[in-house]
């Protein structure tokens, strides 16, 4: 077994994956505030439980994206971290435009900070297991 199959690791990875994808969303998000009839949208944060396996049903890596109608299709059709796509929204402008930029700033100073502390963790964590088996 490779040290990065350990499923702490593997939780760890799956997170940081998800802070990425999620800070791509929230920036779009940002992006499109004057965008008329643009609803915001958020990522569903993935669960897992105390030996590390991922119970939200979510993936543990990021799904394939087909980004156009020339490209081949994902056999099986991955689930993703996608959420309700904008339609928690609570505050929606004249033109149709649901973005609140202050809790998107708030959203994407909190997904950098606990992204910042998975990576922390997740280096901390190799470098335990590199100790213990006398690398270092």
């Amino acid at each position: 077994m490779a040290i990065n199959d350990l499923p702490i690791l593997s939780a760890l990875r799956t997170k940081m994956q998800w802070h990425q994808e999620r800070q791509r969303v929230l920036a779009e998000n940002v992006s499109n505030a004057n965008t008329p009839n643009f609803k915001p949208s958020d990522l569903i944060e993935p669960k897992f439980d105390n030996k590390g396996a991922n119970v939200s049903g979510a993936m543990g890596s990021l799904a394939m994206l087909r980004t156009s109608a020339t490209h081949i299709g994902v056999s099986g059709g991955g689930q993703s971290f996608r959420g309700d796509g904008g339609k928690s929204g609570f505050l929606t402008k004249p033109a149709g435009n649901s973005v609140n930029l202050e809790d998107q700033m708030l959203k994407v100073s909190a997904n950098q900070m606990d992204y910042a502390a998975a990576t922390s963790l997740y280096s901390r964590s190799l470098g335990l297991l590199k100790t213990a088996i006398g690398k270092r």
